[in-house]
């Protein structure tokens, strides 16, 4: 959660469409059912880009920045559609995750970018998704769902106007392909179209399966680690269910582009591990870092401990957990710095008649709770005056079986917001990359015992670096660690 960014994430509503004629598709030629005219595919991604930006803050680290659009940029003018604008960011997240909007705009995190080893494969990635925008998947998507009616709410369920309202937008309904993908075809077709780009730019094509193996070893060992510990698994949506070495079709789309000649083609290992030196790897100290659940915030001097086992999405303008069933939550995020915690509560919540408020205090400090419901769903909240702001903190469940469930989790969540102690301080220290070169006899095994990992350090670092699940450095080898 970021201090800046406090106020709730906003969401484009796009107006009503009108359907005067089925588009030319920019990749076969063909016809597309689409809703929009390439303008207006422009003009909405450029809205919705604003509000990506206040669920993913950008990374502060304008040379690694440069790097990625710089190489977005060659790859985007190789494509079908270079007289788009396009836009390239590296966004402050640990998720491993890429996604695109309509109209040129390009989203690719830190998380994802910790498991690359060449600038080759991170043109996989990006080309991937250059691939998407191309052939108008989303625009696609968007116009489908807008014609059935469908629409899923992105963002805050707990603040006013954030709350299921009519109308698609374009976020809501790229929301789903974000995590789960467009589907084989559409996912097979940005596969090929990404290994015609990089091919065109001077990239071996074959790059963009090396880099769908590695994501894919990534997701397993994310899927194990998941199952042990009892959630839900969260994967890149460019992932298939079959590990890329079997994958026959695959193999087949990507060798499409071996008819451009790459005759010697660039990788790019070394300025990519360089550039990733000093990269926050997990938590980012402007958000909070999470260490098992619980949330360490210096920058705002608070700590919040969620759940065991439920699911910690730490964004930039709030923090929410989520129960591993997926019917109750709890969300925390700065609310107005003037008003008192009663008026917070009563004015911003707006629950249900019949809705329970008390005066008290929050570990110490002014706060305000409430209990009720809000559209039928029972929720517990709380408002408190800390260091000069305010919180809300809000526990929602989806029904009443739910939350006699959950009841305990939801009020021990609210009841744990304190100011941060200095020892906790020092345990919020963020975990960075940095680079070694391996030395004679040096095993993965050995600088895991190095790593503030624990137990998964020698697996994470032998994904890092293209080395799992059993692989051992060679000498002179560069080699990502975790400090």
């Amino acid at each position: 959660m970021n201090p800046q960014a406090f106020r709730r994430t906003a969401v484009v509503v796009l107006g009503a469409l009108t359907l005067t004629h089925c588009a030319q598709n920019p990749v076969t030629g063909g016809k597309d059912f689409v809703l929009m005219s390439e303008s207006e595919e422009i003009r909405m991604g450029a809205q919705a880009h604003q509000d990506v930006l206040k669920e993913y803050a950008p990374l502060d680290n304008p040379a690694l920045q440069a790097y990625v659009n710089e190489l977005g940029q060659r790859l985007a003018k190789q494509s079908h559609r270079p007289n788009l604008p396009w836009h390239f960011t590296v966004v402050d997240s640990p998720d491993v995750n890429a996604f695109a909007l309509p109209g040129g705009y390009v989203y690719i995190t830190r998380g994802i970018m910790a498991y690359l080893n060449s600038e080759a494969e991170l043109a996989g990635v990006v080309g991937h998704e250059i691939g998407h925008v191309t052939a108008r998947h989303g625009v696609r998507q968007q116009s489908a769902s807008t014609a059935a009616g469908v629409g899923a709410v992105l963002g805050s369920i707990l603040l006013p106007g954030m709350d299921n309202q009519a109308g698609a937008t374009l976020l809501q309904t790229l929301a789903l392909a974000w995590t789960a993908g467009y589907g084989r075809e559409h996912e097979l077709e940005a596969d090929r179209l990404g290994a015609g780009y990089l091919a065109r730019t001077g990239y071996d094509p074959q790059a963009m399966i090396d880099v769908i193996g590695v994501l894919k070893n990534q997701e397993l060992f994310a899927a194990a680690q998941a199952k042990r510990d009892g959630r839900s698994l969260r994967s890149y949506h460019g992932t298939f269910d079959t590990h890329p070495s079997n994958d026959a079709r695959l193999r087949q789309v990507v060798g499409e582009a071996n008819q451009y000649s790459v005759a010697s083609p660039r990788e790019g290992r070394s300025d990519f591990l360089q550039k990733m030196t000093g990269v926050y790897f997990g938590d980012s100290p402007d958000q909070g870092v999470i260490r098992n659940n619980l949330l360490l915030h210096e920058k705002l001097g608070l700590v919040m401990q969620f759940p065991a086992g439920w699911r910690v999405q730490n964004r930039p303008a709030r923090v929410v957990a989520l129960s591993p069933q997926g019917d109750a939550l709890v969300e925390l995020q700065q609310g107005p710095k003037n008003a008192k915690p009663m008026e917070t509560l009563q004015q911003g919540l707006k629950l249900d008649a019949g809705a329970r408020y008390d005066s008290g205090s929050l570990s110490g400090y002014p706060a305000a709770f409430a209990a009720g419901a809000k559209e039928g769903k029972p929720v517990v909240a709380a408002a408190v005056a800390f260091n000069g702001t305010q919180y809300l903190i809000a526990g929602m469940a989806l029904d009443k079986p739910a939350y006699e469930r959950e009841r305990s989790n939801l009020r021990a969540a609210i009841n744990s917001f304190r100011a941060i102690s200095p020892a906790e301080k020092r345990a919020a220290r963020p975990h960075v990359l940095q680079l070694v070169t391996a030395r004679p006899g040096m095993t993965m095994a050995g600088l895991a015992r190095q790593s503030p990992l624990g137990a998964d350090a020698e697996s994470q670092l032998r994904l890092m670096n293209n080395l799992y699940p059993s692989g051992e450095p060679e000498p002179g080898q560069l080699l990502k660690i975790v400090q």
